[in-house]
């Protein structure tokens, strides 16, 4: 593996797995790569409310808009520049804002067999 640099427009972004809210993800680098983590870009269209445990680690940073994430009654506004983390077995709700947000990811282990 080599020094790579990433753009949103890098992404491929499909609907996160067993969504069917406007969510989607883009994997950059992931176990296809030989690394240990998932690295990516996510899309949360306005208004977006998702709800899971997470299966994984993930730490979300917003690049734009504003997300919500509320976890054992704590709620977090987190808009541009803001690091969310999310530790693997919490369950969470993440709601985005009026205009949606695009943020990007790392997760560890791997997020897409985690989801499969």
């Amino acid at each position: 593996m080599t020094v790579r640099a990433f753009t949103l427009a890098d992404a491929t972004l499909e609907r996160s797995p067993g969504q069917d809210a406007d969510v989607f993800v883009g994997n950059l680098v992931d176990e296809r790569d030989g690394a240990p983590v998932t690295i990516g870009y996510g899309r949360y269209g306005p208004g977006v409310s998702l709800a899971e445990t997470m299966a994984v680690d993930d730490v979300m940073i917003v690049l734009e808009g504003r997300l919500t994430v509320e976890s054992d009654a704590v709620a977090l506004d987190a808009g541009p520049g803001a690091v969310v983390h999310m530790p693997k077995g919490v369950a969470v709700t993440i709601r985005a804002g009026d205009e949606g947000a695009v943020t990007a990811y790392v997760t560890y282990p791997h997020w897409r067999p985690a989801h499969a």
